[in-house]
């Protein structure tokens, strides 16, 4: 049964732009990892400053196996030097969530 990993991300109102940006910057990076079934970043819509970071997972070791490889520590600053000063996080706080699907629907097409 999938997973749901979900990392909620407080966002200074002024540091959207750049959160999109590196996201749209490693757009795909993830999409060969075995186990990986999708992906979302969602925007607030209110006056809340947490993104959602959804992604979706065949089994815990999938995402775990991501979490462990060198395209998860490139992807998310884990590296020395001027680039890493320049990838500080734009984020002033993060809180992962996991989940497991136990209902909903999907539209009849």
């Amino acid at each position: 049964m999938s997973i749901i990993k979900i990392n909620a991300i407080t966002v200074p109102a002024d540091s959207g732009d750049e959160l999109t940006r590196r996201f749209a910057a490693r757009a795909g990076a993830v999409d060969n990892q075995d186990g990986f079934e999708g992906f979302e970043l969602l925007q607030p819509t209110d006056e809340r400053t947490t993104w959602l970071v959804i992604t979706r997972w065949r089994d815990e070791k999938s995402f775990q196996d991501w979490v462990a490889s060198k395209n998860f520590g490139h992807g998310h600053g884990h590296r020395e030097g001027a680039d890493a000063e320049r990838r500080k996080p734009v984020g002033v706080s993060a809180e992962l969530w996991s989940y497991r699907p136990a209902g909903g629907s999907t539209p009849e097409a």
